[in-house]
């Protein structure tokens, strides 16, 4: 039997190949369609069946069925449990077809159609006690506004969810199969980790902590991506369809197999409500409520300047001058990180910074006509943009589409994309003495003026600061920030800004902070 069943898994895997070879890459991302690969399967459908009763039949239920990888990993690893009944759905006929055919010797029941729009059994008996499902990673910018209602309606209506419209399709397919689910029965979900960072999964979250039980969530080192094609942080969540009972812990694990974790913790209930990103568990406690600084009450921290098209406003310093562009519509701009070597920016008597690679960036605000008469260099280069810069999105909705966001160079830059696979650290904290802002591949650090008050004081603090932030514990910004597939991390403004900062407050001679609730609790005794 175990003979014919690999054999049959070899058939699939075959199919599976030359059925993705058919399709680019853009597409199959367009339609989040990322096969399981066979082991990883395997592991799942063998964690997801010891959690059902021993002698319970299967009623196995895989919305997102592609080409039949966890219902071959269920006739593997389901040794003399009894199967009642199989079945999954698929949506684009490109897989379905030929996945009907190669299972259709079993009693797998694959229907050609979009689960979305599928209403559950009504006979309760015939509803599912495991569920598992790698769903369509499809981003919420490929779903058009017509879905996204629907959606949106019908995800409310199943499981009381109600989504982002920033959600992904997977969300959907988690909310609309609560349906679909017995009582009591189980569900693994091989989705996306950065639900549990990002403000879209919030709603996904409260779902699994007040509608279902949740079991238990692994997480895959990000470093060892699941899916070759994909560049997606993995996690599988498993819970039961019932409440959750009272001082439930979760079991959170990282790294390895779901059998056997790097690392391992049960968490509570309560910990999860409190916790903003749950990514931190199991590596991270709980972090206990933080009433002093963070790093947003001593800088207001912004993306950088967007301009809509870098390959046409950002120039080398030789290029600009061989165009005879006029200096005062030339501002200096900072390379990519690649280009920086030290954490430290110097400049030239000008303001530009002393690196190999000096850019300057086009903006100007005056109108076309008055460029067009007095500065006949910059009009020649505007006009090569005309028919395809100008008409961009991000160019056409500004008064003059050459003219760029009114940005200040900052003292303090962050890089805000880094790789937590070596013992560097993932973000850079850079010193800037140059006049050059930066492009939206930074963070850029501007001085509160509680801050500026104190700076202004002793300019010295500043450096002192910087290095304060370059010392911060790597694991702190990685767990405030949110991770990708292949060890990229990523830190948001808002995410930077919640940096604690006790620490670089007290540097610069900012006494204790003292929350709201202290000020009043002080003005009402001293009356």
């Amino acid at each position: 039997m175990s003979h014919s069943l690999d054999a049959i898994e070899q058939r699939r895997c075959a199919l599976q190949i030359e059925l993705d070879a058919q399709k680019s890459q853009a597409e199959r991302n367009k339609l989040g369609q990322f096969a399981t690969p066979t082991q990883l399967a395997r592991d799942v459908l063998a964690y997801g069946l010891a959690l059902l009763p021993k002698l319970t039949p299967v009623r196995f239920l895989d919305p997102a069925i592609g080409t039949g990888s966890f219902y071959s990993a269920l006739m593997s690893v389901s040794t003399g449990r009894p199967v009642e009944s199989a079945v999954g759905f698929e949506i684009d006929p490109h897989y379905g077809t030929p996945s009907k055919a190669l299972w259709e010797k079993t009693p797998l029941n694959i229907t050609l159609a979009d689960f979305t729009q599928e209403a559950p059994p009504a006979d309760t008996q015939k509803r599912a006690n495991l569920l598992i499902c790698n769903p369509p990673y499809v981003r919420h910018h490929h779903l058009n506004g017509a879905d996204k209602v629907r959606l949106h309606a019908a995800a409310r209506e199943a499981s009381n969810v109600v989504l982002s419209g920033l959600s992904g399709l997977y969300c959907y397919f988690m909310a609309l199969a609560h349906g679909w689910m017995a009582e009591g029965g189980v569900a693994g979900w091989l989705i996306p980790s950065e639900f549990m960072d990002v403000n879209y999964g919030r709603a996904l979250k409260a779902y699994l902590l007040r509608e279902v039980t949740l079991l238990h969530i692994h997480r895959f080192d990000p470093n060892d991506v699941q899916f070759d094609d994909a560049l997606v942080s993995s996690a599988v969540v498993w819970f039961k369809k019932e409440k959750p009972p009272v001082n439930h812990r979760v079991r959170f694990s990282y790294g390895g197999t779901m059998q056997q974790p790097v690392i391992s913790k049960n968490v509570t209930v309560l910990d999860l409500e409190r916790a903003d990103k749950w990514t931190r568990f199991p590596r991270q406690d709980a972090q206990a409520q933080h009433d002093g600084y963070r790093l947003g009450d001593l800088f207001a921290i912004k993306r950088g300047l967007a301009t809509g098209a870098n390959e046409f406003f950002i120039l080398d310093e030789e290029k600009a001058h061989a165009l005879k562009l006029p200096p005062q519509f030339l501002k200096p701009i900072l390379p990519s990180t690649r280009y920086i070597k030290a954490d430290e920016i110097n400049a030239d008597g000008a303001g530009i910074p002393l690196l190999d690679k000096r850019l300057l960036m086009i903006d100007c605000d005056l109108p076309e006509k008055e460029v067009e008469r007095d500065y006949p260099a910059l009009w020649a280069y505007l006009k090569t943009g005309m028919d395809d810069v100008a008409l961009r999105y991000l160019c056409r909705t500004r008064r003059c589409w050459y003219a760029q966001e009114r940005r200040a160079a900052a003292p303090i830059i962050c890089t805000y994309i880094g790789r937590s696979d070596h013992d560097g650290r993932p973000f850079r904290f850079l010193l800037n003495n140059s006049k050059a802002t930066a492009t939206n591949v930074y963070l850029m650090l501007y001085p509160q003026p509680l801050l500026a008050e104190q700076l202004a004081r002793d300019p010295t603090a500043l450096r002192r600061l910087w290095q304060a932030l370059n010392a911060i514990d790597r694991e702190t910004l990685l767990g405030n920030g949110r991770v990708y597939g292949g060890g990229m991390h990523k830190l948001e403004p808002k995410e930077l800004a919640n940096v604690p900062a006790d620490t670089l407050a007290a540097l610069v001679g900012l006494g204790e902070k003292h929350t709201s609730l202290q000020l009043e609790l002080t003005e009402s005794i001293a009356a």
